[in-house]
């Protein structure tokens, strides 16, 4: 028999039944509360259902959930069977869902009942699915440990990247094994007995096993919204006792950018993770003036290595502006042109270890760019210091070329955010056409939001931000705008900015 230790369902939640099986392990809504042991009861009743429809070891099926207590209960219960799961984005356009699951080799496709008009729209273009499974007819009688299948480098899933404007997004094939190692994420960040970690939406896909399978794994009690916008966070964390959460810095703006927050109960939160943008000095000085109690930690990773570097920001112990150093088992580096190592220099981050893609599904060409030696090599641009502590500097394309001199949009962002009336500042280059030029130099165009009850004039934050920044971060323009475009998920409140759509909402003022 092979050691079920090695099975990604049976780890992350099987053994915290064993261990501990009354102790309260989901709550839904303020609706349904589990413990471990009746959770694990409620995924192998998921699991024999999904055996008696003909589900068996191996096979790829395709899920479509946007109901947040479906997706833990089904992916888990997948795990456990060793079937592959492809899991999908119920926020990608119909024409990306078809081209996705018809490339994805999926025979079988599980929904909810948010997505089945939808589903009804993708079904006839996909003739290699051949089998249909609505989730709420999931649940059988038998609450007996299924069969265990699939272990260690065996594929769990495939979580998908963001995607580009001209292709689709990219299957990231996760192992059982790269994804309990993921799940060992708060052995390196302080928990307690009582801690809750508090999510919304935003679980399917690589949020699944880096925030569902963590949460799980250390006994933390996980509490599943639908909404985890500003409002219902906010009514949530004072309900639950909410102590962890991990979002990114521009939510933070939304949640402080107005007086609702200031008659809710926020004593609870202890651990804020936040990455996936940039962490200002003035965002983290409004953080931690509302929440004094809670410790605000950086981290970096992508969806082929998740949460690879951290570092807790608000004592000093990790620099702010650093994602902190590679977690317990994980490494990182940076790299030159030639594959040369560097500190203190500008190169490209490396990430390894055992939390590690093991390649793209069906892109070999694609896998061999991005895995080098071991290390997964994605493109981001960052430095290095000789004790570890690693600085993201972005992508190479979203740096600005002004003055002949390198710069990313974070910096004039963080100066613009510190000034005062300033919620949000997103910042990016346009093309100069300045005649004797260089054929790559920019301008800068800056879009700011102000700040709830304020007013902001572009010729006055131009002569602020004159004396803080140098020439070549200077912006060339400055747009006040109500709002700026971030992506969108379930989450309710912002996700990550947008910065192509800045330059083409605003680039022709330039």
């Amino acid at each position: 028999m092979r050691n079920p230790y090695g099975n990604y369902g049976h780890t992350i939640l099987t053994a915290g039944a064993l261990r501990t099986p009354d102790r309260v392990a989901l709550t839904y809504c303020g609706e349904q509360s589990f413990t471990y042991a009746e959770l694990n009861a409620a995924v192998n009743r998921r699991a024999h259902a999904l055996s008696a429809a003909g589900i068996r070891p191996g096979r790829r099926v395709a899920a479509l959930l946007n109901e947040t207590l479906q997706v833990a209960q089904l992916y888990l219960a997948q795990a456990k069977l060793g079937v592959v799961t492809a899991a999908l984005n119920p926020y990608w356009p119909v024409e990306v869902l078809r081209a996705v699951v018809a490339a994805s080799g999926c025979t079988a496709f599980v929904y909810d009942s948010t997505v089945a008009g939808v589903v009804e729209q993708i079904r006839p273009g996909l003739p290699g699915v051949t089998t249909w499974l609505d989730a709420a007819d999931l649940d059988s009688g038998d609450e007996s440990e299924p069969e265990l299948s699939g272990f260690h480098d065996d594929p769990v899933a495939l979580y998908y990247t963001s995607g580009t404007s001209t292709g689709l997004p990219k299957p990231v094939v996760h192992t059982h094994a790269s994804s309990i190692a993921t799940a060992q994420i708060w052995l390196d960040v302080p928990r307690a007995e009582d801690s809750v970690f508090g999510t919304g939406a935003i679980i399917w896909g690589i949020g699944f096993p880096a925030i569902v399978g963590p949460a799980l794994y250390a006994g933390m009690r996980l509490v599943l919204e639908q909404d985890w916008g500003p409002a219902n966070f906010l009514r949530v964390v004072p309900r639950e006792r909410v102590t962890h959460v991990s979002q990114i810095p521009s939510f933070y703006a939304a949640l402080l950018g107005t007086s609702e927050h200031e008659a809710a109960d926020l004593s609870s939160l202890r651990v804020i993770m936040l990455g996936g943008e940039p962490l200002t000095a003035p965002m983290l000085a409004r953080i931690k003036d509302r929440l004094p109690d809670a410790g605000v930690y950086s981290y970096y990773g992508q969806t082929e290595a998740p949460y690879t570097c951290m570092g807790r920001v608000d004592d000093g112990s990790t620099p702010l502006g650093s994602s902190g150093r590679a977690r317990t088992g994980n490494a990182v580096k940076i790299t030159g042109p030639a594959g040369e190592r560097l500190v203190g220099q500008t190169g490209e981050i490396n990430l390894a270890g055992p939390h590690r893609m093991a390649g793209y599904d069906g892109l070999p060409d694609r896998t061999a760019e991005v895995l080098r030696d071991g290390w997964f090599v994605g493109g981001d641009l960052g430095v290095l210091t000789e004790d570890g502590v690693l600085t993201v500097l972005g992508r190479r394309e979203d740096a600005i070329l002004k003055g002949g001199r390198w710069s990313q949009p974070a910096a004039v962002e963080e100066a613009a955010a510190a000034l005062d009336a300033v919620a949000e500042a997103g910042a990016v280059g346009v093309p100069a056409h300045a005649e004797g030029g260089e054929a790559d130099e920019q301008k800068i165009l800056v879009a700011v939001v102000p700040r709830a009850g304020h007013s902001l004039d572009p010729a006055k934050l131009a002569v602020a931000l004159a004396e803080t920044l140098p020439a070549h971060q200077q912006p060339d323009h400055i747009v006040v705008a109500e709002s700026l475009p971030h992506f969108e998920d379930a989450s309710g409140g912002p996700g990550k900015l947008l910065r192509r759509e800045i330059r083409d909402l605003y680039g022709h003022l330039v």
